[in-house]
């Protein structure tokens, strides 16, 4: 990459105001060791020594986007409950605008817990509604994006099957993004993939990618077929396929395919990371960059968040680093 070049995408992001959309999430860490097996069951004693609260999901994105200089604006559900409390107060902190937020009095807030011993995750258990949203909810985001449209310079879809994201709310806010011009991408989950169609870029993983195309992927070239497939039913410009240590590899609509080496020199957690990818995505874009510039800045910034336990975003310093910018 032209280092120049990447400078000035990387000083443009102040400037670029990036809308977030999706299902909000709070991921609650309880940190821990392990001294004994217990005596009813074969299951370790995790020792509680302390407990905090990350924003995930939808809010884990746009704090990465955030955490990098930019400005960003978010829709999404909460229930009338502490944790959602919680998460408009830790928006608010960030100087967040939370006017997006919708509190809904008849689903929790979903809550990821993780239970950590000697930085590895022992168990995980979830609290959560997974039935899509009413309808007054969707028209609350769909008016609440056009009130700010004249203001973003992307949109991202953060989708995680928890309700929000919608075959209707997704249909109506592509085509108000679309009539902008302004880039569009998405972290499809299975089963999600019909919902997408007409947008610039999805990200999705091996596994996904698969599932979506309806192509086994076992190598380089099943793989290339499943990006071609998706980008062929989709309409698409390009699929960004995240392929854990083997990389990335970016499948574009002019038959372009480029194979991205991970950076990561130790990988601890890989749980946001996907959140990142999307994030630095749809920021480097709207900043200026190709699908291969910005794909490779996020890859770079995916390797600093899986040497991280936890819930974890980047800084602009720790990225310029990775990518060997002065």
């Amino acid at each position: 990459m032209d280092k120049k070049h990447i400078i000035e995408i990387l000083n443009n992001f102040p400037e670029k105001t990036i809308f977030v959309v999706g299902d909000i999430i709070m991921d609650q860490y309880i940190w821990g060791r392990v001294t004994r097996i217990s005596p009813e069951a074969p299951v370790p004693v995790v020792d509680m020594e302390e407990e905090s609260f990350l924003l995930g999901g939808a809010a884990n994105v746009l704090n990465n986007i955030i955490s990098l200089g930019s400005k960003a604006l978010i829709c999404g559900v909460v229930g009338h409950d502490d944790t959602g409390r919680k998460v408009i107060h830790e928006l608010r902190v960030r100087g967040i605008d939370t006017g997006g937020i919708i509190v809904d009095s008849n689903r929790p807030t979903t809550i990821k817990t993780r239970i950590i011993a000697h930085s590895q995750q022992v168990v995980r258990y979830d609290r959560e509604k997974r039935d899509e949203i009413n309808h007054n909810s969707r028209e609350i985001i769909k008016e609440y994006l056009k009130n700010r449209l004249s203001e973003i310079d992307a949109l991202i879809i953060s989708d995680y099957c928890k309700g929000v994201i919608t075959k209707e709310l997704v249909s109506e806010i592509v085509s108000l993004v679309n009539s902008k011009g302004l880039p569009i991408v998405a972290d499809p989950k299975v089963g999600h993939f019909d919902l997408y169609k007409g947008i610039t870029l999805i990200t999705p993983n091996t596994l996904e990618a698969s599932d979506g195309s309806g192509v086994y992927i076992y190598d380089n070239k099943s793989l290339e077929m499943a990006g071609k497939a998706l980008i062929e039913k989709l309409g698409c410009k390009a699929t960004l396929i995240t392929r854990g240590e083997e990389g990335m590899t970016l499948i574009e609509d002019n038959r372009d395919i480029t194979y991205i080496p991970a950076v990561a020199k130790k990988v601890f957690d890989v749980t946001g990371a996907g959140d990142t990818v999307i994030g630095v995505m749809a920021l480097a874009i709207a900043a200026g960059a190709t699908l291969k510039e910005a794909a490779i800045i996020a890859n770079h910034a995916a390797g600093i968040v899986v040497g991280k336990v936890g819930t974890a975003v980047i800084g602009m310093e720790e990225l310029k680093i990775s990518l060997q910018i002065d």
